[in-house]
């Protein structure tokens, strides 16, 4: 018997992180870039030009070695570039910006 995957996909923690975004006021902009197909899934947008970049993983998602030098890079120029995992992770990362913690 196959045991169901129970946690949720991908998708679906996207749209809370970008639900939760817009209750804040901002956007969660799917960011797709073809010539760069490693760029984080998300571009977030706040008030007081607040701007970040967030790649959404399942609880147990692996980033690819692409993936994270594109994370690196953009905290190199200076910016929030951060892995939420899973719907805690989001939880986590929306109590963060809300607290003005980043």
């Amino acid at each position: 018997m196959r045991i169901p995957d129970l946690e949720p996909k991908e998708k679906v923690i996207e749209a809370r992180l970008r639900n939760a975004i817009k209750k804040m006021g901002g956007r969660a902009y799917k960011f797709v870039s073809p010539a760069h197909k490693s760029v984080p899934d998300r571009l977030i947008l706040l008030p007081d030009r607040r701007i970040y970049f967030a790649e959404v993983k399942r609880r147990k998602g692996k980033l690819t070695k692409h993936q994270a030098n594109e994370i690196d890079f953009i905290k190199s120029l200076g910016f929030d570039a951060d892995v939420l995992y899973g719907v805690e992770g989001v939880k986590d990362y929306i109590w963060l910006l809300e607290n003005g913690i980043l």
